[in-house]
């Protein structure tokens, strides 16, 4: 419990890469900006197992480019096993706005009405100097595939994530978004 303690102390919290945007802005390149706050949820979910040892969080993102903003809300369950942290993406629960989701919109949901979600494979981190690195390919449809490498620290959060419809990037940038501990 303790690296998974350690796990989520890093990617919980405000980040943004205000820094990162401002550079890119003055290089004339054109990136988003972007934010996320996680935030534990284990109190919102009720009748959770007296055994279970994991951590779900709300991962609000929000991405704006040329002018117009917009969010992607989450909801993961990070475990841990044996030597690796595993972290799972659960459908939004029912009733919930997928587009305005967010801790503080979330109501009490009972743990048996969660439901994971079959397109996302759990991506899975491993330590290293001091942080934590990993992520998954998913299989999102026959011809769409979704990747996801992520690096944490105490400091920042490192995400990469692309899309691809039949091997052509649709979604995502060359160089990881550097989100900030704000």
């Amino acid at each position: 419990m303790v690296k998974l303690d350690n796990f989520v102390d890093m990617m919980t919290g405000h980040f943004n890469n205000k820094e990162q945007f401002d550079k890119m802005k003055k290089e004339g390149k054109i990136y988003p900006y972007a934010e996320h706050i996680n935030t534990i949820c284990n109190g919102k979910i009720l009748n959770l197992p007296k055994d279970f040892n994991g951590r779900f969080v709300v991962e609000e993102s929000y991405y704006e480019t040329n002018g117009k903003r917009h969010a992607s809300p989450h909801l993961f369950l990070i475990t841990e096993e044996e030597d690796k942290i595993v972290l799972s993406s659960y459908e939004i629960p029912a009733g919930e706005d997928k587009g305005t989701f967010s801790y503080s919109s979330m109501k009490n949901v009972d743990y048996t009405a969660l439901k994971k979600s079959e397109k996302f494979t759990p991506a899975i981190y491993h330590e290293k100097d001091g942080g934590w690195e990993g992520g998954s390919v998913s299989q999102f449809s026959p011809v769409m595939t979704f990747r996801l490498w992520e690096k944490f620290s105490d400091s920042c959060l490192e995400v990469s994530e692309s899309m691809e419809v039949n091997g052509k990037k649709t979604f995502g940038y060359d160089e990881p978004i550097i989100y900030k501990r704000v």
